[in-house]
């Protein structure tokens, strides 16, 4: 069985990974940008790898 893994995701998806992570019993590990500082996806991870500065997304 896994005893930690890296959810390289975020968002919806990434908050359903962490919560069976913890139902199971898993250690998580979340990334993000410094958008993402205070995001749902990071609580409960037993560390946070920051990936940068947010990327503005180019207009349409």
């Amino acid at each position: 069985m896994f005893k930690r893994i890296l959810i390289a995701n975020r968002g919806e998806i990434a908050r359903r990974i962490a919560r069976s992570c913890q139902r199971l019993g898993i250690e998580f590990v979340a990334v993000h940008s410094s958008a993402d500082a205070g995001a749902e996806h990071l609580r409960g991870a037993v560390a946070r790898e920051w990936i940068g500065e947010a990327r503005p997304a180019p207009a349409i």
